[in-house]
């Protein structure tokens, strides 16, 4: 299988490449728009900013060759807000595949929720074959200070603050807010499942 890692200087790659080390699949890391197109499954993973993230993918025609893709592809935490249309986070126009705007938390004064949201919770509402075989309120891991607002392409949810967007799916565009390749086996059988498509 030949299998993309879209390069664009957001960090994550490296914890995505052993993910897939574990499960005996290799990858090319690449920035080249006609490798991403020729792959059978393409990652668009990232920990950043999405203005900076964008500001790099639109300089290097990336955000045309990502828009024009059939191919599977998942996006993974930062990778998830960039499909959205829109970031409050640089007050960016994103890839605008998920119909989604990208919200900052707003933690309430007299709750003990911090932001970023850091660590384990659960997701809830799961649908498609993404979650084949993972079962409903699975614990994955996040980090992140901002988060996709619920839409019709939520095929997962989770609340913290309130209650957001954790994957998303709209034709051959697959996304999630959390770190499956630091999901423990969850998150393992769901990159797994996105190889299987």
């Amino acid at each position: 299988m030949n299998l993309v890692i879209i390069k664009y200087n957001a960090g994550n790659v490296q914890s995505v490449l052993f993910a897939l080390e574990r499960l005996g699949i290799s990858a090319i890391v690449s920035d080249d728009p006609e490798l991403i197109q020729k792959a059978d499954k393409v990652i668009l993973p990232g920990v950043g900013e999405a203005g900076s993230a964008m500001k790099y993918l639109v300089e290097n025609n990336l955000d045309k060759t990502i828009r024009a893709l059939r191919q599977p592809v998942l996006g993974i935490c930062l990778g998830l807000q960039l499909l959205c249309k829109y970031s409050e986070e640089g007050d960016v126009n994103c890839l605008g595949l998920f119909d989604i705007d990208v919200r900052k938390f707003q933690s309430p004064s007299k709750e003990k929720l911090k932001v970023p949201h850091t660590g384990w919770n659960t997701i809830t509402g799961l649908k498609s074959d993404l979650f084949k075989g993972i079962p409903e309120d699975s614990y994955m891991y996040f980090v992140h200070s901002y988060y996709a607002e619920m839409g019709i392409n939520a095929i997962s949810t989770t609340d913290y603050i309130s209650c957001f967007s954790s994957a998303l799916q709209k034709d051959n565009f697959y996304a999630v807010q959390f770190h499956p390749e630091k999901s423990g086996d969850d998150g393992q059988k769901l990159l797994e499942n996105f190889m299987q498509l």
